[in-house]
């Protein structure tokens, strides 16, 4: 190579590497707040008439809403790792909170499927695809799917292990190992929203993705004695009445600003992803999702729908709507095109990317159908009639149409989700032409991913005892 062309190559090189650089930092920032068990009415934008969440409803404001949005799961820790993974249950495992066998044992009359308690690393989440990107990942906050989140992509670990609720309750000191205690009486919330802001500080100069996972409004029901008293002051509204409840809220729409305010301090607000969810329905015995019928826990709407907000600077519309039916799973390949991160040929993801609903609120996404199976019992809250929250069952939602499929006896419930949003009518007798279609889509589904169906019976059961 002639030397003057090799030091011209030489020269470009060298002037390419701010420009580099440079695009790298333009990559977009995510902020992805995943709040624990908040339910689908339990934030102004979506019309609680008791809670208060002044910067979620201003975060609305400048979003798109998706009003049809899912959890994969009901509850907490399926829930979480269907979202890192992009999967649904069957594939990794994770379908339930600990022991798939919960309730009174004479009353189930099936051996519920084997559960995993931890996300095995094998599966490549989010947080590993956008740390190879160049990101930098944070967890702040409940963990829930293995002794830590650093195995599993993450560079940072704010409190979080394989707990599912606050060890020591919301005040210090927290009995935490991944938390230091603070002054005595310091509340979680407050103190996780300053180690996040302070991530967000740290990390204003790369790309980074903060993934603050508040333990609330999770039980235990603990709030600021403060707050708890304003909302005692309060009227009742006709939706929610719970005023500790409501001071947890409060506390975390708080929390959401700091966090906004944060980035705007550090001028990183029009370059920074913000997505606002619930890991799955509302505690039933503290709020209400009505006219949604059912409670974390539960497959019916108000165990599964929750509210979801995504505002992407430059890209969204502000106050924009969507009534397509989301789930999830469809954050993990969002968040790829998002961020111009390609998808392995070798990857396996169930969700499908929002962009396209993200960049035109009118469009729709291809024909698919949405999956949920949940091979375990619940067992019922205090004062409820029925003898578990979910009995092990499978579910579609194809369209506006929803089919439940209960696996102790088989049977099988129709709901039309538009017509009926509080599944107050079942259908399967009506239109038996839609129950055979969507049964033999799910029952390919079943087969496609081997989920494992419950089948032996529980030689404890004796339901007459």
């Amino acid at each position: 190579m002639p030397r003057t062309l090799g030091i011209a190559l030489l020269f470009c090189w060298f002037l390419s590497l701010p420009l580099q650089a440079h695009a790298e930092k333009q990559r977009p920032n995510i902020v992805l707040f995943f709040i624990d068990d908040l339910g689908w009415r339990d934030v102004g934008y979506m019309g609680s008439d008791y809670f208060e969440t002044p910067h979620i409803d201003r975060l609305a404001d400048e979003s798109m809403k998706f009003t049809a949005a899912y959890s994969a799961a009901p509850n907490c820790a399926p829930s979480r790792a269907c979202l890192m993974s992009g999967l649904y249950t069957p594939r990794h495992g994770v379908y339930t909170v600990g022991d798939p066998a919960r309730g009174n044992d004479r009353y189930r009359k099936l051996i519920p499927a084997k559960n995993k308690t931890v996300l095995d690393d094998r599966f490549t989440t989010i947080a590993e695809r956008l740390s190879q990107a160049g990101y930098r990942c944070a967890s702040v906050g409940k963990w829930h799917l293995g002794p830590s989140p650093l195995s599993q992509g993450f560079q940072v670990n704010i409190a979080g292990n394989k707990t599912g609720s606050p060890r020591g309750g919301y005040f210090s000191p927290y009995n935490n190992p991944q938390l230091s205690d603070g002054e005595e009486g310091e509340y979680l919330t407050d103190r996780l929203t300053t180690e996040a802001c302070q991530f967000i500080k740290d990390n204003a100069q790369s790309p980074f993705f903060l993934y603050l996972t508040h333990y609330a409004v999770h039980t235990p029901l603990q709030a600021k004695e403060q707050d708890v008293a304003y909302f005692k002051s309060k009227p009742a509204g006709k939706l929610h009445q719970h005023a500790t409840y409501a001071a947890m809220i409060r506390s975390m729409d708080q929390s959401i600003g700091r966090v906004l305010q944060t980035l705007r301090e550090q001028q990183l607000d029009q370059n920074t992803i913000i997505v606002f969810t619930s890991d799955n329905g509302g505690y039933g015995p503290a709020t209400s999702m009505r006219p949604l019928r059912g409670s974390k826990g539960m497959l019916y709407e108000g165990g599964i729908r929750v509210p979801l907000l995504i505002k992407w600077p430059g890209v969204t519309q502000p106050g924009s709507a969507s009534d397509e039916a989301v789930v999830n799973v469809d954050l993990y390949p969002t968040f790829l095109e998002m961020t111009n991160i390609p998808v392995p040929e070798s990857a396996l993801l169930d969700g499908k990317s929002l962009v396209s609903l993200l960049k035109d609120p009118q469009s729709r996404l291809e024909a698919r159908s949405l999956f949920w199976h949940f091979p375990a019992y619940l067992q019922k809250y205090q004062g409820m009639q029925q003898r578990f929250r979910t009995t092990p069952v499978s579910v579609i939602r194809q369209g506006d149409w929803k089919l439940l499929e209960f696996f102790e006896d088989g049977h099988q419930e129709l709901y039309n989700t538009r017509l009926d949003i509080g599944e107050s009518r079942e259908l399967s007798g009506s239109h038996p032409e839609k129950v055979e279609q969507l049964s033999q889509a799910l029952h390919r589904w079943q087969k496609q991913v081997q989920a494992a169906i419950p089948s032996a019976l529980n030689p404890q059961y004796s339901p007459e005892d």
